[in-house]
């Protein structure tokens, strides 16, 4: 994933989820919102009582996987902020991807 497709600012974060666009499943819950650009940005959220910082930063590499490996498949112009609940540990990476990607097709 380039830089320029990452959010990283808290006033960012904060803007996004305060809007209330969002769609959930028991893994995932994205927050979104229109954005000017003709690509996508995502920001990433996992909470402590997720794992260690081991294992957090393990599920944020695989995202960030699973997002680049279905680009063209997720629609453009979007923010989006993807918050990670611990149900999540419990799929393989296969079942991760089937999920993210659905929950991100039901917005487009």
């Amino acid at each position: 994933m380039k830089k320029k497709n990452i959010i990283k600012e808290s006033y960012e974060f904060t803007k996004i989820i305060n809007l209330r666009k969002s769609k959930k499943n028991n893994y995932y819950s994205i927050y979104y919102i229109n954005n000017e650009k003709k690509y996508n940005r995502y920001g990433i959220t996992i909470p402590k009582k997720t794992g260690t910082a081991v294992v957090r930063n393990k599920i944020k590499r695989q995202i960030k996987n699973i997002i680049d490996n279905n680009e063209l498949s997720i629609q453009t112009s979007f923010d989006y902020v993807i918050i990670i609940k611990k149900n999540l540990l419990e799929l393989n990476y296969k079942e991760k991807e089937q999920e993210l990607i659905s929950l991100l097709n039901q917005i487009g």
